[in-house]
């Protein structure tokens, strides 16, 4: 009797470390965080200042993979439904900083830098075209054992997001998209438009400041210490090779997406119009679409107070549909 008393508590202990650990294997900091070079220092300094911003508790994943080293930023109760985020262009997992404390209130979530773009995550091998990025999220979510998930992709992540949708077995429980880019139709051409392609002849400084009053509806709300993260890791971007690959999605493959889908765009968008949301309402069957005012490209950004209830609501609905 008291050898399976002493056993039970023996098993109650090693399953209470290892739901305690769940992911200990990823929790050591690689030589290039906790040694980085002059280079990344100060990009990496400027990425832990803006995490300040979260609001919650979290902790860093370091996961090694076919292309290098996965940043996985985790914050959230251990049991609550995963959802996963992908963040936008010439950006990092940072970008969530308006939104994370009120996602983790009902869920755990979890945001992947992607490994070609600025943020902490260390590329050994480059990618050879667009589907091996997919591939490469698909083995990060192998790694973290996340077989049933909602969805969020901003921008660039939007189009990820969808790719992912479209072909992943996993259990994508619902698509939330925030202006996602070049995924329902090709950006539209208008006067900022222009404006971005004026910026690329002027000097970095300008070029930045002017490609962020396109990008955002309030660029002075914006927090001082994610402006300065993303001054720095601009010039990082290696993904523009694929941009022409990142074609809109057919309406075959669009109507393949079953899961509950959100779609919120700005209403001063460059990269999408209302034309977008009659894409998604014609192709996706249970899917919502709107437009939200007073906010540009950065939507979740330049309203987050909005984006995050809107977000919220779609997805408490979703999961007690089931």
């Amino acid at each position: 009797m008291k050898n399976f008393k002493f056993l039970l508590i023996f098993l109650t202990l090693a399953l209470f470390t290892a739901c305690k650990n769940e992911y200990a294997e990823f929790s050591k900091k690689p030589d290039y965080i906790s040694k980085p070079s002059k280079k990344h220092k100060a990009y990496f300094e400027a990425y832990d200042e803006t995490m300040k911003q979260w609001g919650v508790d979290y902790e860093e994943l370091y996961i090694t993979t076919s292309h290098g080293i996965a940043h996985v930023v985790v914050s959230g109760n251990r049991k609550a439904t995963p959802v996963v985020l992908l963040h936008g262009m010439n950006a990092s997992s940072t970008m969530w900083y308006p939104n994370a404390k009120a996602l983790v209130k009902d869920y755990r979530i979890f945001a992947i830098d992607l490994l070609s773009e600025p943020g902490k995550s260390y590329k050994t091998a480059d990618f050879n075209n667009i589907d091996e990025i997919t591939e490469w999220y698909q083995e990060v979510l192998w790694a973290l054992k996340l077989d049933s998930f909602h969805l969020i992709g901003a921008s660039r992540g939007g189009w990820f997001a969808v790719d992912l949708a479209t072909k992943s077995k996993r259990d994508i429980k619902s698509l939330v998209l925030l202006s996602p880019a070049q995924t329902f139709m090709w950006i539209p051409p208008s006067t900022d438009l222009i404006k971005n392609i004026i910026n690329a002849l002027s000097s970095d400084e300008k070029k930045l400041e002017r490609e962020l009053e396109t990008m955002s509806s309030n660029v002075n709300a914006i927090n001082t210490n994610y402006l300065k993260q993303y001054r720095i890791g601009v010039k990082n971007d290696t993904l523009p090779k694929f941009m022409m690959q990142m074609t809109p999605f057919p309406n075959k493959s669009l109507q393949t997406l079953k899961m509950p889908t959100l779609v919120l765009i700005g209403d001063d968008d460059v990269i999408n119009g209302k034309k977008t949301l009659g894409v998604v309402e014609r192709n996706i069957s249970s899917s919502h679409a709107e437009v939200v005012p007073n906010a540009g490209h950065f939507v979740s950004v330049d309203q987050a107070e909005v984006v995050n209830k809107k977000i919220l609501n779609f997805l408490n609905n979703v999961d007690k549909a089931e």
